[in-house]
């Protein structure tokens, strides 16, 4: 009797407690003003011309509810939430059921968000799992109901929704996946949008059609159950027929989020107040050059067959740092892993560049030889280290640093890196801005240590600025919702390298495209001079599961890397995939400004010598102009 009459007055109070919890919310909800569903989480993504290319993130272009097809409002509430119209934000017997089935299965089998909880989750607050957050769930879903009629909620949930593939909101699903208006969807077309924010970008029809026919036919089932469609209606759906076009209107760019997606991880690192981030409508301004974004894809396109291998590629404004154009892989609707903001790869002889502006700033010429032979190394006294050169071709005599640079011989660049010490590699590439912890190894010189392609693209922003370190970015500057500006790119650069070695090497890696580079090997970008109108720095870089191809000049820098990303061995015959993606892309960007190489400083010579040896020739397909710091010019005359 004594625990009966204990049970009751807990009851008593705990349902007491509740009553004035509840009216103070009330009382709370009806004073203060109204919580913002229309706008938060809102980001306005406009390019480099001030023109708006994306509105998105936790929004779309919203479409008011009258708007949207009868048939997916009923097919999105009868699977996410079919008592919707007749609960207060809480449906509590869909709770009791769930809390019954997930103990009976001893798993979480089953949950009982409401379409008013999940608004809010999306709008306002992470998805910690914590007791804090699930509280704040619930004061803010109370706060909703009270303060939006259902028909508002419904349509901002609609409006903000996540469809997968960079698509928020009805208008923008629909647009990109059947090419209609939200309004003129079929039947079997509203229900594959109503079943894709279960999991957005793992069912949804352009990247798993299986599994979205899948989940549409629980939809189509819901629907039947709820008396929403006949049996007639339901017995002669025909998922398997329905047109999927899979496009957006950003001039259909396939790889236009990875971008995107790139801003909004930079958007996270600037430091801005949280409160501002989630009240929305921030005008995001970024250095995105439609242009350079489409051509860029275009040739991915044209060069990128095989359908495993995957892409990371950047252009840069060497003069300021600004990231023009981004891939992070070949299509991010079957794949939205960024490779170019998310992964580092072995850069190959891509490294190979700041290892030979060191060698120039301690006393090498670009006239300095070493003889490229098959060689093993003694490190330390213990160990040893035996690189090849590609495909086993050796110089067997002396070369010269621009023949080593043109030919990409190994065993001249670990000559190189012992006798400057590794560690002098490592400072080096702090020194250019890359951040990367590199190992001081004698391996380093052959790009052995995996770097970020926009890590890596800071150290070669420096080379092709002159000597200038700068940081790269795609944000310059962002709005709140007032158009006050809460945020500039404040533009810094620092000389960090010797401006006169600096452009020796820009020269030295035009030898990549030089004929006259002709040997026991050629030239290692010999396969697109051919497609080259303007003078380009080109270094290329391969390590079996890793190509690369960089090169500048002083308008575009540009970065490509192709590889699988289960790190297997390349098939034969891929080695001028990078080279032509980047010359093809290069080509196309290019301007018409006849000022597009660097000046030659006064203080830097030129002299015509054999482009192998470094000797005195009078052979015009064996010259090549090598330049020297004055005064360390070898004696023609001897």
């Amino acid at each position: 009797m004594k625990i009966l009459k204990v049970l009751i007055k807990l009851f008593i109070f705990g349902f007491t407690s509740f009553v004035f919890i509840y009216i103070g919310i009330n009382i709370y909800a009806l004073i203060t003003p109204k919580l913002n569903i229309t706008n938060n989480g809102t980001y306005y993504l406009y390019d480099q011309d001030d023109k708006l290319v994306y509105q998105g993130s936790s929004t779309s272009s919203w479409i008011d509810l009258e708007n949207i097809n009868d048939n997916l409002k009923n097919a999105v509430i009868s699977i996410e939430d079919k008592n919707f119209y007749y609960h207060n934000g809480f449906d509590i017997i869909r709770i009791g059921k769930a809390i019954i089935e997930n103990i009976t299965s001893r798993d979480i089998v089953q949950g009982a968000s409401t379409i008013t909880q999940q608004l809010v989750k999306n709008l306002y607050l992470d998805f910690d799992q914590t007791w804090k957050r699930k509280l704040e769930e619930a004061f803010l879903t109370i706060i909703v109901e009270i303060q939006y009629d259902k028909d508002e909620i419904l349509e901002a949930y609609l409006n903000t929704i996540n469809y997968g593939n960079g698509n928020y909101g009805v208008s923008n699903a629909a647009n990109f996946y059947f090419n209609k208006d939200a309004g003129d969807l079929t039947l079997e077309e509203a229900i594959i949008l109503a079943g894709i924010p279960k999991s957005p970008n793992r069912i949804n029809p352009l990247s798993n059609k299986e599994a979205s026919i899948k989940r549409a036919n629980l939809v189509a089932k819901s629907l039947l159950n709820n008396d929403y469609i006949t049996k007639d209606e339901y017995d002669n759906l025909d998922f398997d027929n329905v047109a999927i076009y899979g496009k957006s209107d950003e001039k259909n760019l396939q790889t236009l989020m990875y971008y995107q997606d790139a801003v909004y991880k930079e958007l996270e690192g600037l430091g801005i107040d949280k409160s501002i981030l989630q009240t929305g409508g921030l005008k995001v301004y970024t250095n995105l050059n439609l242009t350079k974004q489409a051509s860029l894809e275009k040739n991915m396109l044209n060069n990128l067959e095989d359908e495993d291998l995957q892409i990371a590629s950047i252009i840069v404004d060497p003069n300021t740092g600004k990231i023009e154009a981004l891939i992070g892989g070949r299509d991010y609707s079957t794949s939205e892993f960024n490779r170019a903001t998310s992964s580092k790869r072995q850069v190959g002889s891509t490294m190979k560049p700041f290892l030979y502006y060191a060698a120039l700033e301690n006393n090498l010429t670009s006239a300095s030889t070493f003889t490229s032979e098959y060689t093993t190394f003694n490190i330390n006294n213990k160990d040893t280290y035996s690189p090849n050169n590609f495909n086993n071709k050796y110089a067997n005599k002396e070369i010269t640093m621009a023949a080593a640079i043109s030919f990409s011989d190994n065993i001249y660049a670990v000559k190189t890196n012992l006798f400057l010490g590794p560690k002098t590699l490592v400072q080096t590439a702090k020194r250019v801005g890359i951040k990367e912890e590199l190992e001081p190894n004698v391996s380093l010189a052959l790009g052995t240590d995996e770097i970020n392609i926009i890590d890596f693209a800071t150290g070669y922003t420096t080379l092709a600025s002159g000597g200038y370190k700068k940081d790269l970015y795609l944000i310059r500057k962002i709005e709140d919702a007032n158009g006050n500006v809460i945020y500039t790119k404040e533009n810094q650069k620092s000389l960090v390298l010797n401006p006169n070695y600096v452009y020796i090497l820009n020269e030295l890696l035009t030898s990549t495209t030089n004929s006259n580079f002709k040997d026991y090997t050629n030239a290692t970008a010999s396969v697109i001079a051919s497609k080259l109108s303007q003078k380009y720095a080109i270094k290329t870089g391969s390590t079996g599961t890793d190509y690369w191809t960089v090169g500048y000049n002083k308008e575009n820098l540009m970065l490509v890397w192709v590889g699988y990303d289960d790190n297997r061995e390349f098939p034969s015959g891929y080695s001028s995939i990078t080279k032509n993606i980047w010359a093809d892309t290069m080509e196309e960007i290019k301007t018409d400004n006849k000022d597009n190489w660097y000046t030659k400083p006064d203080n830097v010579v030129g002299v015509i010598l054999d482009a192998v040896t470094g000797k005195y020739t009078n052979n015009q397909n064996r010259a090549y102009i090598y330049y020297f710091l004055k005064g360390s010019e070898p004696d023609t005359k001897k």
